[in-house]
């Protein structure tokens, strides 16, 4: 693959480290990001042309803080420390870092000093802050550039070395010019030409993936979701029929699930795909079972059975592959080696064919990237912007015991939410909306008879991250509109409810 300008993140535990990362590649600068203790002879080797310290939660003078190697102020690149990063910075270069006198948590004001790190941005400015230790004193060599009512120092710099850190959060939306902050560092400070491009990343993937399979054989476990769907259409195109993916109809799919995955992928991209109806087999397992702990693991290891048959029968197999993204390589271990994990779904795959190596051509990806690989392989955009839906399907989506009417219900209630909210042209918005079919029933009328018929929940969620979520300020009339959908067109649901529960304390999931 051709070299990149990178800009390098040392990861020191903060919970917006991720979107960091993001934020630098939609400025189309390509960004990794390693734990901060990496060590310099790994940095080096990935030639950084600027680094960016993260935030994280501890206070850098308590014993066994997180710390980095000091030459890496000595690389002679730009370094950005941002929150915990910039205390750290002015800790390690001799100043020094103290308890605030007053936690600073949520939108401030910030006043700025003319900086580079500045261009563009207002004199006053509303930034996001989360900390409870301010900079004391600073470096030789850095002034303040910018300040709160309860941080005087909100800000610091030094142009000689190119050295700058932030206490407020430019990565997050909360801060107003946060991104116009990271793009002054990334192209005024770094130097940076914006040369991470989709359309590049794609010719350059598939030629190393042709070099790395040659005239081998691959097998893609397809769930036809997001990420395995565009990971299906990148090998297509490098290896085409050295692929063959494996499509389980498990029963617990959504509405017309089984027939869209079939229809892309078996005509849109002329590939190889073997489709196994183990909905019998599923539903059988799962028959009477309630607890979601045991669905889960019911439906895991069925999914290893229904795979080594499927491996059996395809014959010997040189490549795996699945659809890993860089969120996963990072709360894996940045830089470790590729792995199956324990809960995906072929995980019993390496004890049943022998294979040369795992391939995981997104693993450099984060998911609105693949979103936007998926594009520029001309996946249909209703794929590629499809809701995410849990490994065990709908399993999870209906609480208690699992039946086929319960399937059916809750495959046309969910339908139509999702029927709704795509009219509402609310899908880029609310980033995961689903039906839930509850167990509890209740008294109802329908004409002039009295009902006692099920309740389906609606959830709908905003998130970056999906490690938080808010619950999604849908307007009442499309929420009206699906429930007198939902109430009228499925059998045996008389009401409808709408969660309006965050997470923390909920999950996003119910079950």
């Amino acid at each position: 693959m051709a070299k990149h300008q990178l800009v390098l993140v040392l990861d020191f535990g903060g919970q917006y480290n991720q979107l960091i990362a993001r934020r630098v590649r939609e400025e189309g600068v390509y960004c990794e990001m390693i734990p901060g203790d990496s060590s310099i002879e790994r940095i080096r080797a990935m030639e950084p042309v600027g680094v960016i310290l993260t935030g994280g939660p501890n206070s850098v003078y308590a014993p066994g803080a997180p710390t980095m190697d000091m030459v890496v102020f000595e690389l002679g690149v730009p370094v950005l420390g941002i929150c915990y990063g910039m205390q750290l910075m002015t800790h390690l270069l001799g100043g020094s870092v103290r308890q605030a006198e007053k936690r600073e948590y949520g939108q401030a004001t910030v006043r700025l000093q003319p900086s580079p790190l500045f261009t563009g941005v207002p004199e006053e400015t509303v930034c996001w802050m989360s900390h409870t230790d301010q900079a004391r004193e600073l470096p030789e060599g850095f002034t303040a550039i910018a300040g709160t009512d309860s941080c005087p120092i909100a800000a610091i710099g030094n142009d000689e070395k190119r050295f700058y850190g932030v206490q407020f959060h430019p990565e997050v939306r909360h801060t107003q010019y946060g991104q116009e902050m990271l793009r002054s560092f990334l192209y005024n400070i770094c130097g940076c030409t914006g040369d991470w491009h989709m359309s590049s990343y794609v010719d350059e993937t598939v030629e190393r993936l042709r070099g790395t399979i040659g005239d081998g054989r691959v097998l893609l476990a397809l769930s036809g979701g997001v990420d395995s769907s565009v990971c299906a259409a990148l090998l297509n195109r490098a290896v085409g029929k050295q692929l063959t993916c494996v499509f389980v109809d498990t029963g617990l799919l959504r509405k017309n699930e089984a027939r869209l995955v079939n229809e892309m992928f078996s005509r849109g991209f002329d590939m190889k795909l073997v489709t196994i109806d183990a909905s019998e087999r599923f539903l059988s397992a799962l028959a009477g079972v309630s607890d979601p702990e045991k669905k889960r693991k019911i439906i895991g290891e069925m999914f290893i059975r229904v795979f080594e048959e499927a491996a059996r029968e395809i014959g010997e197999v040189d490549f795996l592959s699945q659809g890993t993204i860089y969120p996963d390589v990072i709360e894996s271990g940045a830089g470790v080696a590729a792995v199956i994990k324990s809960h995906h779904n072929v995980g019993g795959l390496p004890s049943v064919i022998q294979f040369k190596q795992i391939i995981e051509p997104l693993r450099d990806l984060f998911k609105d990237e693949v979103r936007r690989l998926g594009i520029e392989l001309g996946l249909p955009e209703e794929m590629v912007w499809r809701q995410p839906c849990p490994g065990p399907g709908l399993a999870v989506r209906i609480i208690g015991d699992i039946t086929r009417e319960k399937i059916t219900i809750l495959q046309e209630a969910d339908a139509i939410f999702r029927e709704e909210v795509d009219a509402a042209k609310l899908q880029r918005q609310v980033n995961q909306y689903f039906a839930v079919l509850t167990n509890m029933r209740s008294v109802g009328v329908m004409g002039d008879g009295r009902t006692y018929d099920y309740t389906v929940a609606l959830r709908a969620v905003e998130t970056v991250d999906f490690m938080t979520a808010e619950w999604a300020r849908i307007p009442y009339e499309v929420l009206a509109r699906t429930s007198t959908r939902i109430v009228n067109e499925v059998k045996h649901v008389n009401r409808v409810v709408y969660d309006i529960t965050q997470k923390p304390p909920a999950t996003i999931e119910w079950e």
